[in-house]
């Protein structure tokens, strides 16, 4: 077994520790701040150790699991987004914008038309399951080469049609992440179309990190400078409730 499996094994393994019966230990202030506390050390030593570009480890056909449960929201289920699937998203457009030079709004058609990554990979719930699936799509590279980033842009931002109450999901990555080969905006799923518990249209694949950081029901993407201004300021729906950390490596 590698490094990296090992290291993987480890973080799913806690992930479903602390969603599990054991409430109050994972519900220990001391055990959160230690986890979030770790959370700088864990990215600098995974980014030291491994390039940029280094690759999650892809499996073949054989490998594919042959029930993959939805994590998150099994829906996003607001009128626009039912009018949506109701018309098998002929009327989806997907908003790039912030600090790009050429904002852009994408229909289903134009994103399938793009230079598309098929790839086979193992999706890894901090909830302690783990299944591995076939993602297409275009990389999330070249969407963004073709809005054109400005200068001093250092985060993408997910902003999703689903919701928790009130609030709706959102996630973001780095440009590390952002520019990586196997970070894609996946509109197929094992073959098919992205079924809609698995966030169709478009899901990230962001294949170096933890399922919560994979957004479902994308609507739209922005390039920004800071995340301090960004809803709660910390990078994602369950960063900013306190429940998990804004870098997920695995």
């Amino acid at each position: 077994m590698t490094i990296d499996n090992d290291r993987r094994k480890l973080i799913v393994g806690l992930g479903g520790l602390l969603l599990s019966g054991c409430d109050n230990w994972s519900r220990s202030e001391s055990v959160l701040r230690f986890l979030h506390s770790s959370e700088g050390l864990t990215k600098g030593a995974q980014r030291l150790i491994s390039s940029d570009f280094a690759l999650a480890r892809e499996f073949s056909a054989a490998d594919m699991s042959p029930f993959f449960r939805s994590n998150g929201n099994s829906t996003a289920d607001t009128p626009e987004y039912r009018a949506m699937l109701a018309n098998g998203f002929a009327n989806y457009r997907l908003r790039i914008g912030g600090m790009v030079e050429r904002p852009l709004t994408l229909s289903l058609n134009q994103l399938r038309a793009l230079p598309s990554r098929t790839q086979i990979t193992r999706h890894d719930c901090v909830e302690g399951w783990s299944a591995i699936g076939q993602w297409t799509g275009p990389q999330l590279s070249h969407v963004l080469d073709l809005a054109g980033l400005r200068n001093g842009a250092r985060y993408i931002v997910f902003y999703c049609a689903d919701s928790f109450g009130d609030t709706p999901y959102y996630e973001s990555m780095d440009l590390a992440d952002a520019y990586h080969p196997q970070t894609i905006l996946a509109y197929g799923m094992n073959g098919k179309p992205l079924p809609e518990a698995h966030g169709a249209p478009i899901r990230v694949r962001n294949e170096r990190q933890l399922g919560y950081k994979h957004a479902k029901y994308v609507m739209g993407v922005e390039a920004v400078a800071s995340l301090a201004n960004v809803f709660g300021g910390k990078g994602g729906y369950w960063e900013d409730a306190g429940n998990y950390a804004w870098y997920a490596g695995i």
